[in-house]
């Protein structure tokens, strides 16, 4: 098994930025996304953004141009350690909320390929 672990989380105001982190506990035998999401309470878990092994990205329409996914292990999962990046910047309130990391990939050679979770990190945007 594989835990991921998200850091960076907190309070900040309208306007600020935040760096979030999320670290696999375990070389991956290959990593096919990274990703992104977002739930608040009561509502569906939403994809924030999305990465592929060519480093393609994906984001929602609402945060384009204020955040960036970067991942050291994107494409051949050999890092002892797989760690995924999200730099958010203009932050505003609508972006409360908690976010979690993903890791799309295979543990093994002969794993099957899943999805795996973050428990999630809060972000707070208040002024």
């Amino acid at each position: 098994q594989v835990q991921l672990v998200e850091s960076g989380g907190g309070v900040v105001e309208p306007g600020g930025s935040l760096r979030l982190s999320c670290v696999a506990s375990r070389r991956f035998f290959g990593i096919a996304t990274m990703a992104w999401y977002r739930q608040a309470p009561g509502k569906e878990r939403e994809l924030v953004t999305i990465m592929d092994t060519l480093s393609f990205t994906n984001y929602t329409e609402s945060v384009k141009g204020r955040f960036t996914i970067s991942g050291d292990d994107a494409n051949t999962g050999v890092a002892a350690q797989p760690t995924v990046i999200l730099h958010m910047n203009r932050l505003e309130p609508e972006d409360t909320d908690v976010y979690y990391c993903s890791i799309g990939g295979w543990l093994t050679e002969t794993a099957g390929r899943r999805d795996y979770w973050g428990k999630g990190t809060l972000v707070v945007v208040s002024a």
